[in-house]
């Protein structure tokens, strides 16, 4: 039976930011997008999408989504067969870092999300490009269906999110990290470090891509995932 593949995407998006890796990809599968909208920690984010998900998948995640990820599998390695991490960083938030989003939070109250979605995901954080633009507009479409309260619980998990740079290690199943050349948020020197750290981890950096790569790269992304998913699963853990 061919494993099907959980997508869990990043702060304030959702299924569109995967869309032209849901195109390709379920040509041969079954992909879904879950939601990391559903509590105020990333453990109990993980532990509710555990109950819903299949017996075992494959699962790739991006940014915040990559975090969701990384917790799945610490809880239940025996359910992934394969891991894809994109512009994802494995850190716990610095008191700083944590401090400056209650501004954010103040800002996205006060009626300003858009606003605030702009100060987070700027141009800056994307690659050069003609796209820049309206994959940005795509960014703030997408957190303003979502609203002001999914902001509020994904960014208070954000801030109280655990270290999980001490279970890198014990993955044992094909994990691909894909990070974007001129991602600002999560820059290459992060990745190369989880690559570091996971015994199967094979790193690719996008030149042309930022912090999103699966809208930015497409392309590339949707081969870098086929390869990725042609590989021979292992046990998750030895």
């Amino acid at each position: 039976m061919i494993e099907p593949l959980v997508l869990l995407p990043g702060l304030m998006c959702d299924a569109r930011l995967f869309e032209p890796q849901i195109v390709s990809l379920s040509r041969s599968r079954a992909v879904t997008v879950a939601p990391v909208s559903i509590g105020e920690r990333i453990e109990e984010i993980a532990s509710r999408l555990l109950d819903q998900l299949p017996h075992r998948f494959a699962l790739g995640g991006l940014s915040m989504g990559g975090v969701v990820a990384l917790e799945i599998i610490r809880r239940a390695p025996d359910r992934v067969s394969r891991l894809c991490l994109m512009a994802t960083d494995a850190q716990a938030e610095t008191p700083q870092m944590a401090a400056a989003r209650e501004e954010l939070l103040i800002g996205a109250k006060a009626g300003r999300l858009e606003d605030v979605i702009r100060k987070i995901i700027g141009s800056d954080t994307l690659a050069p490009g003609p796209q820049r633009i309206p994959i940005l507009n795509n960014v703030i479409s997408m957190a303003v269906d979502m609203g002001a309260d999914v902001f509020e619980r994904q960014i208070r998990a954000l801030q109280r999110r655990p270290d999980q740079q001490g279970e890198l290690r014990h993955i044992r199943v094909p994990t691909l990290i894909l990070c974007g050349a001129h991602d600002r948020i999560a820059p290459v020197r992060k990745h190369a470090f989880m690559a570091d750290l996971i015994p199967a981890a094979e790193l690719k950096v996008l030149e042309d891509a930022g912090h999103l790569p699966s809208l930015e790269a497409p392309q590339v992304v949707n081969n870098a995932l086929h390869d990725w998913l042609s590989e021979p699963a292992r046990v998750a853990y030895g």
